[in-house]
């Protein structure tokens, strides 16, 4: 027959990998596939980013070096939503606790804008267009704290961007 104290001590060693162990092991795992989606991410958007450089972006509400007698301005839009990984969610929620700023969330909604501004750029360029004016953005928070969701939901950051595409001039 085991000794009580001995039955005593597995459980407790149990309840130890089951408290403490396991969950940091699921926290550990949750950061890192998070960042390397998130590298990935921003590989790939840097990579798109330069692909679409050449097209003019502005929040000007004018046409500067507009072709005259060109195909005429054109609404785009581009539209992103970025979720948060698992980690940055629980960090999010600490943070909640002793306040101040969430940096994991700015850079997930930087990610959101710039994503989206590539898009739009990317449809600009689809089109036969070269330079986009007027640029606006508009963000939500999905799922977070902004839409009373709860805990259940899993925080997004969703970002437009819309301008009005048209042709630089061949001199500009």
């Amino acid at each position: 027959m085991e000794d009580p104290s001995d039955v005593e001590a597995i459980e407790a060693a149990v309840a130890g990998l089951l408290y403490v162990v396991l969950p940091a092991v699921l926290l550990l795992l949750w950061w890192a596939i998070g960042r390397r989606q998130e590298r990935r991410h921003l590989a790939s958007l840097a990579a798109r980013e330069k692909a679409v450089a050449d097209v003019l972006v502005t929040s000007l509400r004018g046409f500067p070096g507009a072709a005259a007698g060109g195909p005429p301005p054109e609404l785009v839009c581009g539209e992103a939503a970025i979720a948060s990984d698992g980690f940055k969610t629980w960090v999010f929620g600490l943070r909640n606790l002793f306040g101040g700023e969430s940096r994991s969330y700015t850079r997930l909604f930087d990610r959101a804008r710039r994503e989206a501004l590539a898009r739009m750029a990317e449809a600009a360029r689809a089109r036969g267009y070269d330079a986009v004016c007027n640029v606006r953005f508009g963000t939500v928070d999905i799922g977070g704290n902004a839409s009373g969701a709860g805990r259940r939901a899993a925080p997004m950051a969703v970002c437009t961007a819309s301008g009005t595409a048209y042709r630089l001039a061949a001199d500009a």
